[in-house]
């Protein structure tokens, strides 16, 4: 929905932190969000578990020079580069940071405790080898742009035909209280980034959310089994694109580096 995947924070604050634009003390705690506590396990030269302050000074000494975003998914191994190993634990996490100049990479474990509306999360990142090379099916921001524009259009034609009544004032609504409920707080990418990628990022998110309210029965004038299942095919192909657009922005700032 509106939220940023941990990924997304880690590549983007890591990336704002390698280029000297934030100090640790403020990339760390944007990083971690509401985790209680994020560490990192598998990094070369240290044993066992460590801080994400060390770790992120560890990858620079490694040659670390930016941290690239991947949103995977059955089917769309969007993102990563291999080997293998690396892209099957990021497909199961849903999420997983390349480290560029490095040939490592990043996959969040999350951990959960604590009694409903007190749950605590602790995220354990693992660093395992990577390939360098090109990363699959990252578009441009320019290309995610214009996709993302037919992609709105697309959903909302896509939730008028299937007769769902989140395609109107209800969609707005609900948009409304995901958006006042992430805002809190919450800033769109980091120091560093071009105004153009966090326009990108924000139409993603607003598209992704049009797709997970349809997804929603309560937003539905149908909602049987087949109804359900029309709307999840229809919309397949705008969810990917929105993934497609937010690798994109969150990559943009490594992209904009290397052209230089």
């Amino acid at each position: 929905m509106l939220e940023e995947p941990r990924s997304g924070r880690l590549t983007a604050w890591g990336n704002a932190l390698f280029a000297g634009l934030v100090p640790p003390d403020d990339a760390v705690p944007r990083i971690a969000g509401g985790d209680e506590a994020h560490r990192v396990t598998g990094l070369p030269g240290e044993t066992g578990e460590v801080g994400l302050t060390l770790a992120l000074g560890r990858l620079r000494a490694l040659g670390a020079t930016g941290l690239r975003l991947a949103l995977p998914a059955p089917g769309h191994p969007l993102g990563l580069s291999g080997p293998p190993e690396f892209n099957a634990r990021a497909l199961d996490a849903g999420e997983a940071v390349v480290v560029s100049g490095a040939a490592l990479g990043l996959v969040p474990e999350v951990a959960e405790a604590g009694p409903e509306g007190d749950v605590h999360r602790e995220v354990l990142w693992h660093c395992l080898p990577v390939r360098e090379a090109p990363p699959v099916d990252v578009p441009s921001l320019g290309e995610a742009e214009r996709e993302l524009a037919e992609a709105l259009r697309e959903a909302t034609g896509t939730l008028t035909r299937l007769d769902v009544a989140g395609s109107g004032p209800v969609a707005d609504a609900a948009l409304a209280a995901y958006r006042a409920r992430a805002e809190a707080g919450r800033r769109v990418l980091a120091p560093g980034y071009p105004p153009r990628a966090v326009r990108v990022l924000e139409l993603a998110q607003r598209v992704a959310a049009l797709v997970e309210i349809a997804h929603g029965p309560e937003h539905g004038g149908a909602v049987s089994a087949a109804a359900m299942a029309a709307r999840t095919e229809a919309l397949r192909p705008v969810e990917r694109t929105a993934r497609r657009a937010k690798v994109a922005a969150y990559n943009a700032y490594v992209e904009e580096r290397e052209r230089r």
